[in-house]
């Protein structure tokens, strides 16, 4: 009966528009245990993850009795088609390929949603617990377990089909489904995601220290230490370098999902408007995307921080506004650095102005560096 469901669920999954599913074993994942461990003994969890280890490893915490977990991927595109270039004086930031199109925490929840009515309608007793990103379990670990593709040196799921380009979510079930095979790891000696992130933040194949990726720095909310400033280029969200460098997302590219489209103009938006940008016009235009979840406050400091990778002078005196009349102390500091950055007699005569007047002790500091940046410059 349960090898008949088993076929049937996998036949109503691709009429919902699911790319993949694989079904796995709720087994504790003892592995993936003594990984989290050493990741929070060095000191690389993001923090953003489930806190209790155990929730994270053991579905029996998560429901009574679980029997089997449902992996399931949706594919997302890697081409900006139409993508408007920045030039100077109109620079531009990028949200990262995962935040294109609408948030796919919703898309995949319906999905998931959907299969659980599913199943409900086929068995009585039923019991479900679906998750994508912030659940307790992670999606990768479920997903390598059951067979969407394997866990690569970059720490992304690598699906023959779509490259990593795919969005994870999962549904924990009582149902007693017939496991899938994994996938063998097909990284070989390949180490260009390693050799390419940025920050180094990919310490060896498989293992990330969150607090130097720039993926996870985009997303915090407090100055940004000053040795990744330089790292971050233009991005306003999350980073694609791992991926982009990887030889099996090399022509992967598809657009399968409406909701997926990315709008050129909100994934590769002017830099400067960003700066005096409102919560209500922020949240009109970019509260779709999964990149806003945090709200405009990580965006508009990494705003700042590009408009210093580019040193445009035109954006002075929007930066001056910043560090003069803005509310917010990380915004002021970091205003004062990327005009240390930017440099000019203009740029000089506001950071010692700005010098006299602020009050805050981390802003100040800033603006000190700042001067001192200028100077060397000259």
């Amino acid at each position: 009966m349960y090898r008949q469901l088993k076929q049937e669920l996998i036949d109503y999954s691709k009429e919902i528009g699911i790319d993949k599913i694989g079904f796995a074993a709720a087994d504790p994942f003892l592995e993936l245990k003594q990984k989290l461990v050493q990741q929070q003994e060095l000191g690389y969890a993001s923090g953003f993850e489930e806190k209790d280890i155990e929730k994270r490893v053991n579905p029996a915490l998560l429901i009574d009795q679980p029997r089997s977990i449902i992996a399931i991927a949706l594919a997302y595109p890697s081409k900006l088609e139409g993508a408007p270039t920045g030039k100077k004086g109109e620079r531009r930031g990028l949200f990262c390929r995962a935040s294109w199109g609408e948030d796919y925490h919703a898309i995949l929840r319906k999905k998931l949603a959907l299969m659980e009515e599913f199943l409900q309608k086929k068995l009585s007793d039923v019991q479900c617990k679906s998750m994508v990103d912030t659940g307790e379990l992670s999606d990768r670990a479920v997903a390598e377990r059951a067979g969407i593709g394997w866990s690569a040196k970059n720490c992304a799921i690598i699906t023959p089909e779509f490259g990593s380009y795919v969005y994870l979510g999962e549904m924990l079930t009582n149902v007693p489904f017939e496991p899938d095979t994994p996938m063998e790891s097909q990284c070989g000696s390949c180490r260009k995601c390693i050799d390419a992130c940025p920050t180094s933040a990919l310490v060896q194949g498989g293992q990330l220290n969150s607090q130097r990726c720039i993926a996870y720095l985009t997303q915090t909310k407090d100055f940004l230490p000053e040795q990744f400033r330089k790292h971050l280029g233009n991005r306003l969200y999350g980073c694609d370098t791992c991926q982009t460098v990887c030889p099996e997302n090399k022509g992967k590219h598809v657009l399968i999902h409406d909701e997926m489209t990315p709008d050129p103009e909100q994934v590769k938006p002017l830099l400067e408007p960003l700066l005096s940008i409102s919560n209500k016009e922020f949240k009109e235009r970019f509260g779709s995307m999964s990149g806003s979840w945090r709200g405009k406050k990580p965006i508009q400091r990494n705003a700042i921080i590009a408009l210093a990778h580019f040193k445009e002078e035109s954006s002075l005196p929007a930066l001056m506004h910043v560090l003069f009349e803005d509310p917010r102390p990380v915004m002021r500091g970091t205003a004062a650095y990327a005009i240390g950055k930017i440099g000019g007699m203009e740029a000089e005569h506001a950071l010692k102005r700005a010098l006299i007047h602020e009050k805050e002790s981390d802003v100040l500091a800033e603006i000190e560096k700042a001067i001192q940046t200028f100077h060397s410059v000259l």
